[in-house]
């Protein structure tokens, strides 16, 4: 059967991949439109398992938050490189995770992807050639108090602030300082047990060597462990956009409280194996001779 370009050109924007693929794919299916879609799915489900061991740190976010502030979503999808992650088609599919999230409140990743999005995600790392991953998302949904959130410009930084009392623009304040800053906890006694032990465990390690009396170094200790905890919490730092006003103050004077936040930053944690560039060409030349 002779392949027609209106049928290459049905094909492709079905799939939305190359035009070569989709005419390879039609003449091995013998023009079956169907079975050329299944066979191209197959393929392309291949390639992204080979791509799937890639390591992936990049990427952007995705934030959306709903007119009444009474729930919101944010995402997290990496891919292999700053550049690919400027992709048109690479960024739609950060809006379709989040659409979803935001919609059904579904923050398993393995949920999100069991159905259309997966798909979708595979035809993507074919088309443009690098893994992807959806790494995690969160959903906030709330009763009495109000969601607001912040994406900072290159949304490769943000948080979603839970409020209760205080106007949406004391939120995103509040948002914008927890996406600069970076807090652990709302409150100190939030700090996880195992957390402050092992900072304790640190600084009396360090006190110690300093060959001072055992009071004394019990004193230091503990002096670093309360500037510890006002580092790390959110309502004892001084505000990102007035150092001299801490977020306590800056909530009760609008008689606000936050209940709690949530910030993602892009490839956060992620460890990412660093390449000799010269050592990696002088090896493949060494490996030619």
């Amino acid at each position: 059967m002779a392949i027609s370009a209106s049928m290459v050109k049905e094909l492709r924007e079905r799939t939305g991949l190359g035009m070569m693929d989709c005419k390879k794919a039609l003449e091995e299916a013998g023009g079956d439109m169907e079975l050329a879609i299944d066979e191209l799915r197959k393929k392309s489900a291949l390639k992204a398992a080979k791509k799937s061991g890639r390591t992936t740190a990049d990427g952007l976010l995705g934030l959306k938050v709903g007119d009444e502030g009474r729930k919101a979503a944010l995402v997290e999808v990496n891919i292999e490189t700053d550049f690919a992650a400027k992709n048109e088609k690479f960024i739609r599919f950060v809006n379709d995770v989040l659409e979803r999230v935001f919609e059904t409140g579904e923050t398993n990743v393995e949920a999100l992807l069991a159905d259309g999005l997966g798909a979708q995600r595979e035809v993507l790392v074919q088309e443009i050639g690098e893994n992807i991953t959806v790494r995690r998302a969160a959903y906030l949904e709330t009763g009495d108090g109000q969601i607001s959130g912040y994406l900072h410009g290159d949304s490769r930084k943000g948080a979603l602030v839970e409020l209760i009392g205080g106007a949406d623009s004391l939120g995103r304040d509040v948002a914008m300082h927890v996406t600069a800053i970076n807090p652990l906890v709302v409150r100190a006694d939030e700090v996880p047990q195992e957390v402050l032990a092992k900072e304790r465990e640190i600084y009396a390690s360090q006190a110690a060597d300093s060959g001072k009396p055992a009071d004394i170094v019990e004193k230091m200790v503990e002096g670093r462990v309360r500037k510890f905890l006002a580092e790390v919490s959110l309502v004892d730092q001084p505000f990102v956009k007035d150092p001299n006003l801490k977020v306590s103050k800056l909530l009760s004077e609008d008689a606000a409280e936050c209940v709690r936040f949530v910030r993602f930053e892009v490839g956060e944690g992620i460890e990412v194996e660093q390449q000799d560039f010269a050592a990696e060409v002088a090896a493949q030349l060494k490996g030619a001779q």
